[in-house]
């Protein structure tokens, strides 16, 4: 089994995001358009009533799509230019423009860019991920016979050959070691466990090596830190009531 460690500390977060986007074939509602809406567009447009302005929503499409009062429509899929909703958002006069300055929400330029491809691509609406089916993703081949069988890898492969990247070589057994039970653990390995680990050359040998760390005591102290930090376990006086 070979790792792979790719750094995108040079590439800056925009141009990530902006090379994320170019890889994606389509605009998802729930991955690209919800978020957005939900930040900027969901307190006086969303499934709230109390809040709802317009009668307007567009967490659904039966409402979004709807002809409104005067013919004009919300959303017209494939047509930005008749959609009233986009005109608002792309309104060069704040005064008419959405989301409105006393709400102090803005959209960005890459934003409103994503809702207008949205749109232009059907403004196809998805309930929410909780209630969708999963799909089984098939996996890319991109150099996945040249170093890795891993399915994982084989993800990480393709975004290193779209990069114009190429895996690291594989690192050495000690390294494995020492990684793995950071990464589990959050100990060095023991001399034992290294002696161990060198002198099996069985094919499963790092398998069987993830197996012994997952039933390490350590490792559930290593998962419970992150919630036992949350809940302040580690402070002594931590909230007011608990001083004495």
């Amino acid at each position: 089994m070979k790792f792979v460690a790719v750094s995108l500390v040079s590439m800056s977060m925009f141009h990530f995001a902006l090379a994320q986007q170019g890889a994606r074939s389509e605009i998802s509602f729930n991955r690209d358009i919800r978020p957005i809406f939900s930040e900027t567009c969901f307190n006086c447009h969303g499934p709230d009533e109390a809040s709802r302005e317009e009668d307007l929503r567009f967490d659904i499409p039966e409402s979004a799509f709807a002809e409104r009062e005067g013919g004009y429509f919300a959303i017209v899929p494939g047509d930005p230019k008749a959609s009233e909703a986009w005109l608002l958002i792309s309104d060069p006069d704040p005064e008419y423009r959405m989301p409105p300055p006393k709400s102090h929400l803005v959209l960005s330029d890459e934003q409103k860019a994503t809702i207008e491809q949205w749109i232009l691509e059907g403004a196809k609406y998805e309930s929410h991920w909780a209630f969708e089916v999963p799909q089984k993703e098939s996996l890319p081949d991109a150099m996945s016979s040249e170093w890795s069988d891993s399915p994982i890898d084989r993800f990480v492969g393709e975004r290193l050959k779209e990069e114009g990247l190429s895996p690291n070589d594989e690192a050495d057994r000690r390294t494995l070691i020492r990684r793995l039970s950071f990464d589990l653990t959050g100990l060095p390995p023991t001399l034992q466990e290294i002696d161990t680990f060198l002198e099996d050359h069985s094919p499963d040998a790092y398998e069987s090596l993830v197996d012994r760390l997952l039933d390490s005591p350590h490792y559930g102290e290593r998962m419970a830190l992150y919630w036992m930090d949350q809940a302040r376990y580690a402070d002594t006086n931590g909230y007011s009531r608990d001083g004495g």
